[in-house]
């Protein structure tokens, strides 16, 4: 597992850099709104891909 999770981390070079940056610049603040932001656009993605495409609209 530590493994998997070190190549992950490697081979993740942009969201390295942007958390390197973070830390970098004390912008601790920034990160949820990151994390929201990822998760609503996989949620997109996600949901596009699927059957429940259509659906979506009725919650925004």
């Amino acid at each position: 597992m530590r493994r998997l999770l070190r190549n992950m981390w490697t081979n993740a070079g942009t969201a390295r850099e942007l958390v390197a940056f973070l830390r970098h610049q004390k912008q601790w603040w920034l990160i949820p709104m990151v994390v929201v932001l990822v998760g609503f656009g996989l949620f997109l993605v996600f949901a596009s891909a699927s059957g429940v495409g259509p659906f979506i609209y009725s919650l925004f």
